[in-house]
């Protein structure tokens, strides 16, 4: 790939060459014209000096006939009588053309002008070829400045180009030199006008990974810390079920050790959903999606957990709804909120959701009879790892009734409502539990396919 000074240099220099070059061929063309006239003023005057001549000296005759005279003069009587001729040995035609004429003598061509006395005609004659000689090399010293000023100028857009994306070199080199580790803003003094939204993207970039990898090393730190107690339990689960002496606590290790896996594996698939659902990963392309399709198949996803429960869970929704997204992505996203809804709901009670079109926007409403949450946790729930409690009577106890989680669910949500241009918002639910809107931003279209709701 060729560098921004060799395309520069290539572009200007060609530029110079060609305009000098159309410049000298004018210049040269001009010069010449003007010679060719200059001499035939020459020829002219000579002739019309000896118009009235009456008498040529001897000595000035004899000047005439010198052979470094390079014109030819003859005078010629009004009957046809040659009574004068510089160079005897060249005789110009006896029936002369008045004005300018061409004529061809011995070797050559010559150039003749003609004019007509009272008794006399005159004629004066000049080689072309010495015409010529003599017009090209006032036509190359016409042309010489222009040629010697090509390498001036050459040299100057040189230095000009390399002055110019001096600052870009530095540019270059300062984060050439960075390692993976220094995401500091790179300096924007002293750049061109053009290159100085390049370095604000590329800093608003460094920002952007700055961010990302601290939010990194945040999840990194935070998992290790939260898978650290579930294999701790792991453990201490397994010596106890080592130690059981007797069928009744053998089978009580067993049924806490299998819980506790159960839990530990469920943390596992949540890290690994959300460090997928947040930025830096490898999402799948956004497209057409049925966000009613995908929420009844999230819901199925979720029935054994409510029916263990006695749980009513429903899903409502009269038409389709096509949303710009990732049908897996999705259906992560309802399920999860199904999920938590199921697990933070008492035996008993009842989950709803439903998906509708509201002013244009597709919206995804899940409610629950459970204990809901507070207008002042609303937010703090979305933070990865945080887990509500609840008092009661013998002590605290996490929100859900005795059920624990990985308090993961609704970060992943967020995450990928964000990826999605949606919005995650709480209310209280007609249901005396907690009300989960997500409401997606972007343009959608719907396409009808029945009246009859779906339902689970």
């Amino acid at each position: 790939m060729s560098s921004i000074r060799t395309r520069l240099l290539a572009s200007l220099l060609s530029v110079v060459f060609l305009s000098a070059a159309v410049g000298a061929i004018i210049t040269y063309a001009n010069v010449l014209h003007e010679t060719e006239s200059l001499f035939d003023y020459q020829l002219r005057q000579m002739a019309l000096s000896l118009r009235d001549q009456g008498f040529i000296a001897p000595d000035e005759a004899a000047a005439l006939a010198n052979d470094d005279f390079d014109f030819v003069v003859q005078i010629w009587t009004a009957d046809g009588t040659r009574i004068y001729a510089s160079h005897p040995g060249l005789a110009l035609p006896t029936h002369a053309v008045l004005g300018f004429a061409e004529v061809r003598l011995g070797d050559g061509t010559w150039r003749v002008f003609s004019t007509a006395a009272r008794d006399r005609v005159i004629q004066v004659a000049q080689p072309l070829a010495i015409r010529r000689q003599l017009a090209a090399r006032a036509a190359l010293r016409g042309v010489a400045p222009i040629l010697a000023l090509i390498p001036v100028l050459a040299a100057a857009i040189a230095w000009s180009v390399g002055a110019s994306l001096r600052p870009v070199r530095r540019l270059t080199s300062e984060v050439k030199q960075r390692d993976a580790d220094a995401l500091e803003p790179v300096a924007a003094s002293g750049l061109p006008a053009e290159v100085s939204p390049l370095v604000e993207s590329i800093n608003a970039l460094l920002a952007r990974l700055h961010k990302a990898f601290d939010a990194q090393r945040a999840f990194v730190s935070d998992a290790a810390h939260e898978l650290r107690s579930p294999l701790t339990a792991l453990k201490l689960q397994l010596r106890l079920l080592q130690r059981s002496s007797d069928p009744a606590s053998r089978d009580q290790a067993i049924e806490d050790l299998d819980s506790g896996i159960e839990r530990a594996t469920r943390l596992v698939s949540q890290l690994l959903t959300l460090a997928r659902a947040e930025r830096g990963g490898l999402p799948e392309p956004l497209a057409p999606t049925d966000l009613v399709e995908t929420a009844r198949q999230a819901v199925a996803d979720v029935v054994p957990l409510a029916e263990a429960k006695s749980i009513q869970l429903a899903l409502q929704a009269r038409s389709a709804c096509i949303v710009q997204g990732d049908a897996s992505a999705l259906r992560i996203l309802v399920r999860n909120l199904a999920d938590n809804a199921v697990r933070y709901t008492p035996a008993g009670g009842r989950l709803e959701l439903a998906v509708a079109e509201e002013s244009g926007q597709i919206v995804l409403t899940v409610d629950d009879s459970g204990p809901g949450i507070p207008p002042e946790e609303r937010e703090r729930v979305f933070d990865r790892f945080y887990r509500r409690q609840v008092q009661k009577e013998d002590g605290p106890e996490e929100d859900g009734g005795g059920d624990t989680g990985s308090g993961l669910g609704l970060a992943i949500v967020r995450s990928l409502a964000q990826r999605h241009g949606a919005i995650v918002q709480m209310a209280e639910s007609p249901l005396g539990g907690l009300r989960v809107i997500v409401r997606f931003l972007r343009s959608a279209t719907r396409d009808r396919i029945g009246a009859a709701p779906h339902g689970t």
